[in-house]
């Protein structure tokens, strides 16, 4: 399964010493590194070797059959073949990248996790055939190999370790490229059917909430479906066989349902931004100096119909906000007692925000400096006001549920 989220770029921007863009928070790290291809990280995460575990276990089981000549090794072929599949995984992930890339999107990370990889990039495509290949790419790229491991079996002993490793890389390349194809979000056959929805109609919007309804279909289908098809292969099956194929199917159908829900949210989040204005959100504030008592403080903020108190310095330059979560852990009848400047946070250079900040900037710079208070001033440095990181998450949360 892809993700494929993804944000225009143009020229680079400066980097730090780690080759981060300048000003950007730390890369999220996603397990173990296991390099920068194109110089996207590409991360293995622990519940990787969870599922390594399960086929080579499993793997190792049936070729027992296949191989009884073996013995104790067949478990270090399952593994190679583990291996050698999520290589095939990776291969159909950098086909997404390449053409992310292709197209000017930034491209995140890469991780490979227990159902499979995703491709996080950044922004969505600009256009519908953009969009469609974009997602098309990865499961091409598995066909393709599903027929070069054909081909080399051609040339190789069915029986012999080889020829099962190709057969069984054939056939898991094939499934992987059909699987991804399947037309409902979050799948790659889902942002297919999001492409074509998106430009039949001219809305990405009803193309997302087109291909999420089908993906939420999907899901349910795998649910009732996948314990159906494997009990009737006419296979004797133990209990424990049924119990696993059961929560194989509850986990999968839980991580289709929960993408395809996801995707609607995102797609309302990024429809949602540009209406993000910073002067809109920002609370008008009253300036105080540090050893004004709280209780003269809020007096002060009700008379003003103020909603935030900015601690200013003799001078009147302000030097901290008062946190509102530290004013509501003061009992009332405390409040005459205690100074604000007990219950502020000093300013940060993060946390003085320009007024005209909007969108995904304003986003960017919130989590590079996360706070519950930020400053909001003029571009002459004159205070506009405050906002609160609780206003900005409620009409982010309102605007993706379509509230």
């Amino acid at each position: 399964m892809s993700d494929s989220r993804g944000q225009q770029t143009s020229d680079q921007p400066p980097q730090d010493d780690r080759g981060r863009p300048a000003g950007q928070p730390p890369e999220r790290r996603g397990g173990l590194l296991m390099g920068r291809p194109f110089g996207v990280p590409i991360y293995v995460t622990p519940s990787w070797f969870v599922i390594a575990a399960l086929i080579t276990w499993v793997f190792g089981g049936q070729l027992n059959d296949v191989l009884p000549d073996l013995g104790g090794a067949r478990y270090l072929v399952a593994f190679s073949f583990a291996v050698a599949f999520y290589a095939s995984v990776l291969v159909h992930e950098l086909a997404h990248t390449l053409v992310a890339l292709r197209y000017r999107l930034g491209v995140r990370r890469i991780q490979l996790q227990f159902f499979g990889g995703v491709s996080e990039i950044e922004n969505e495509a600009t256009t519908p055939w953009r969009e469609f290949w974009l997602a098309f790419v990865g499961p091409l790229l598995s066909l393709v190999l599903g027929g070069v491991f054909y081909l080399a079996t051609r040339f190789v002993e069915l029986s012999s370790v080889p020829g099962v490793l190709l057969a069984g890389l054939m056939v898991s390349n094939l499934v992987v490229a059909a699987f991804n194809l399947l037309p409902g979000l979050p799948l790659d056959g889902g942002r297919m059917l999001r492409a074509v929805v998106w430009a039949v109609t001219g809305k990405p919007m009803t193309g997302t909430v087109a291909a999420s309804w089908v993906g939420r279909a999907l899901a349910i289908a795998v649910l009732i479906g996948l314990p159906l098809v494997s009990a009737a292969r006419g296979v004797e099956r133990t209990t424990t066989d049924t119990l696993v194929d059961a929560v194989l199917a509850a986990v999968l159908a839980a991580i289709i349902w929960n993408g395809a829900t996801g995707s609607v949210r995102n797609a309302r989040l990024k429809e949602a931004l540009p209406g993000l204005r910073l002067r809109e959100l920002a609370r008008r504030a009253v300036e105080v100096t540090s050893d004004t008592p709280l209780g003269e403080a809020m007096r002060r903020a009700r008379e003003a119909r103020a909603g935030a108190v900015v601690v200013v310095d003799g001078r009147g330059e302000p030097i901290a906000i008062v946190r509102e979560s530290a004013v509501r852990a003061v009992p009332e009848h405390r409040r005459p007692w205690v100074a604000v400047g007990a219950l502020s946070r000093d300013l940060e250079p993060g946390l003085r925000l320009d007024a005209d900040l909007s969108g995904e900037d304003l986003l960017r710079a919130v989590q590079a400096t996360p706070a519950g208070e930020y400053l909001v001033v003029e571009a002459d440095g004159r205070v506009y006001g405050v906002a609160a990181l609780s206003d900005i998450e409620q009409r982010l949360t309102a605007a993706v549920s379509g509230r």
